[in-house]
C-alpha cells in the first residue's frame, strides 16, 4: 500500500469524499516528508503549519458533516513565491520584497481554496521570476538544478512533498523545471487562467502554471482553476470545458511530436542520441510519433521575446529600480536596464513578429 504522500490529486480527492482518507492524515504525511526530505532540497520557503492542520482539520469535518464537496476537498497545493496570498508572507525571492504579506488571494489561489483545497506553502522561485540563479537541488541529483523558475514548486512534487503546486512561466518557466524533474507541467492557452494577484514579470506573456505527477491530476487542476476574471483584463471569457472528461471521451494513445529542426543543432550528439531512443521507445509502446517542422521565424523567435520581456519587466520594476537597484540581482536587474534603453520600435516591433 502506497504512503498517503505518494498519492495522486486524483486520488486522494477520491478518497477523501468518500470517506476513507482523513484530509488531517494526508497534511501531516506530506509535512512530514517535507521534514525528512527538505534540509537537502530547500524547495519551500514558508510553510505555516498550524494553518495547514487547522484546514485540514475544517475539510475533514465538512465531509464528516455531509457538506458539499469541492473537486480537490482536503487537497494540499503548493504555491511559486509570487502568488499573493491573504496574511503569507509574499517575498518574491526578492529583497525588495522580503517583507510584503499580501491583503488578498490571488485568483487562481482563491480558486484552489474554493474547490476544497489546502494551500500548503510558498515554494522557492527565482527573483520576480526572472534567471538569477538559486541554491535548491534537484531531487534525483543534489548537484544538479530543479530548473528556473517555478524550481521550488517542481521539485516539491517531483519529490512527493505536495501532489500539485502552481508555478508560472514567460519564457520556459513550468514546461522547463517540469522536464528537469520528470513531472507533468502545463502552460495553458494565454488568458485561460486568471494572472490576477500573481506578481508580474511581463503581462503580456506570463502564464500560471501548472506542476502535478500525472496528466490526469493536470487536468483536474486546469479545471478547477480556469474561468473567467474581471481583474484580469487578459482572460478568457470562452466557457470552461470539463478537462478530465475530455481525456475520458479521447481514451487514445499520446500523439508525440517530435522536433529536429535548431533543437538537434545545438544538442550533443549523446543528448539529441538518447532523444531519439525514448522516441523509438514510445512509438514501439504504441504511441504515435510525429516530426513536426517549425516556420523559419522559430530562429528568432527567443531573441524577440527577450526583448518584450526586458522592456515590461522594466515597465513593471521603474519605481523601485529608482531607488533600490542594488537590492536586485544582477541578471533581473540587467534584463530590466536593457528594457529602459530598448527603442520603442524595436518593441514593437518584436511584438508584430511574434504574432
Amino acid at each position: 500500500m502506497p504512503e498517503l504522500y505518494e498519492l495522486s490529486v486524483v486520488e486522494a480527492a477520491a478518497q477523501i469524499c468518500e470517506g476513507t482518507l482523513s484530509p488531517v492524515a494526508l497534511a501531516e504525511s506530506l509535512l512530514a516528508r517535507i521534514d525528512a526530505l527538505d534540509g537537502d532540497l530547500r524547495a519551500w520557503v514558508t510553510i505555516d503549519r498550524d494553518a495547514v492542520l487547522s484546514a485540514a482539520r475544517e475539510r475533514e469535518a465538512e465531509v464528516q458533516r455531509g457538506d458539499p464537496l469541492g473537486l480537490i476537498h482536503g487537497v494540499p497545493v503548493g504555491l511559486k513565491g509570487i502568488f499573493y496570498t491573504e496574511g503569507m508572507l509574499t517575498a518574491c525571492g526578492s529583497k525588495v520584497n522580503a517583507e510584503f504579506v499580501p491583503a488578498f488571494d490571488a485568483t487562481s489561489v482563491a480558486k484552489i481554496k474554493a474547490a476544497g483545497g489546502i494551500i500548503l506553502g510558498k515554494a522557492v522561485t527565482t527573483e520576480f521570476a526572472s534567471g538569477d540563479p538559486l541554491t535548491d537541488a534537484h531531487p534525483w541529483n543534489l548537484e544538479h538544478t530543479p530548473g528556473g523558475s517555478s524550481s521550488g514548486s517542481s521539485a516539491a512534487v517531483a519529490a512527493r512533498m505536495v501532489p500539485a503546486a502552481l508555478g508560472s512561466q514567460t519564457g520556459g518557466s513550468t514546461c522547463r523545471p517540469a522536464a528537469y524533474n520528470g513531472i507533468v507541467g502545463v502552460k495553458a492557452t494565454y488568458g485561460r487562467i486568471s494572472r490576477y494577484g500573481v506578481a508580474p514579470l511581463s503581462w503580456s506573456l506570463d502564464h500560471v502554471g501548472i506542476l502535478t505527477r500525472t496528466v490526469a491530476d493536470a487536468a483536474l487542476m486546469l479545471t478547477v482553476l480556469s474561468g473567467a476574471d474581471d481583474n484580469d483584463p487578459g482572460c478568457l471569457r470562452e466557457p470552461v470545458p470539463d478537462f478530465s472528461a475530455q481525456m475520458a471521451e479521447h481514451d487514445r494513445p499520446p500523439r508525440i511530436g517530435l522536433v529536429r529542426q535548431y533543437f538537434q543543432d545545438y544538442a550533443t550528439p549523446e543528448m539529441w542520441a538518447h532523444t531519439e531512443a525514448v522516441a523509438n521507445q514510445l512509438a514501439e509502446a504504441g504511441a504515435e510519433v510525429e516530426e513536426i517542422p517549425l516556420p523559419d521565424s522559430f530562429a528568432v523567435i527567443h531573441s524577440f521575446q527577450r526583448i518584450v520581456s526586458n522592456v515590461e519587466c522594466s515597465g513593471v520594476h521603474e519605481v523601485n529600480h529608482r531607488v533600490r537597484a542594488a537590492d536586485y540581482g544582477p541578471r533581473i536587474r540587467a534584463g530590466m536596464e536593457m528594457g529602459m534603453i530598448m527603442p520603442t520600435s524595436a518593441y514593437l516591433k518584436a511584438q508584430r513578429l511574434r504574432r
